[in-house]
């Protein structure tokens, strides 16, 4: 089954409430010329949990989360090997279409970038070039449900033709995930969602993580220790280009089975 039947599939069906795995990778390596940047990294992702991701800068957290939907693809000097199934597809496969996965696999970056359009044109982009709505209501629709499932709808409501851009740095990373969620992925990747967030915005996107596992399946880097420890089911500690222990998230901070990881989350290193 091919990346878009099996999106069509789950709008069909409705959301999966299992915790299955439904991504696996194995025995990953990313290059950037000859720059190993990520060795041999197997890990499985479940279904509606939030996996963080942690460890020190420059340890492969970002690299790793950008092979989920091959945004790497965009680096010329990148080069990547190994196995990484999505629902058992190899989504680098050539029957694959990268634009058809990244609507599945959507993305919401470390810094807010809402495009220079209204709050309504930010969140109906996706649709519209993927041809999801059928006419202009069905397209309210999508806009108005992505807003309200990114708690956003009552700060914006009665300014949907505003400049997305006029927004708060918190209020622009919630129109970014409306912009994803309107595409109906079935996972969410976010490279430090709240580094550039103050705690208010911070403790309110962290919120909205929370609520959107009951239906998304999310992957989160994050610097954060504690935001790790707050919103995550399960984490996954990288040092140096590979995972050097993955596990519940409370077992993992209480009684981590690695040395390295001990060190790290103790502030003895990173």
């Amino acid at each position: 089954m091919n990346v878009l039947t099996q999106a069509e599939a789950n709008v069909e069906n409705g959301p999966d409430t299992g915790n299955g795995v439904i991504i696996s990778t194995r025995d990953v390596n990313v290059y950037y010329g000859d720059n190993h940047a990520l060795q041999g990294v197997s890990l499985d992702i479940n279904k509606h949990q939030v996996t963080s991701l942690i460890g020190p800068s420059g340890c492969g957290k970002s690299t790793y989360l950008r092979c989920l939907n091959r945004m790497n693809d965009t680096v010329d000097s990148c080069r990547v090997t190994g196995e990484i199934l999505l629902d058992g597809v190899d989504i680098y496969g050539p029957s694959v279409d990268e634009v058809l996965l990244r609507a599945r696999v959507g993305m919401v970056f470390q810094k807010p970038n809402p495009f220079p359009k209204s709050i309504y044109d930010n969140v109906a982009y996706g649709p519209r070039i993927h041809g999801l709505a059928d006419n202009k209501d069905d397209l309210d629709e999508m806009v108005l449900t992505s807003l309200e499932k990114a708690g956003l709808i009552k700060e914006v409501q009665d300014r949907l033709h505003s400049s997305g851009t006029g927004l708060s740095g918190g209020q622009q990373q919630r129109l970014c995930i409306a912009r994803a969620l309107a595409v109906r992925p079935d996972i969410i990747l976010m490279d430090e969602p709240c580094s550039a967030l103050d705690p208010i915005a911070t403790a309110k996107v962290e919120e909205l993580i929370d609520e959107l596992k009951e239906n998304y399946t999310i992957i989160i880097v994050t610097h954060s220790m504690q935001q790790a420890a707050r919103i995550s089911q399960r984490t996954a500690f990288f040092h140096l280009g590979e995972i050097v222990e993955t596990g519940d998230t409370e077992k993992l901070f209480t009684s981590p089975s690695d040395k390295r990881t001990q060190g790290y989350i103790t502030g003895r290193f990173g």
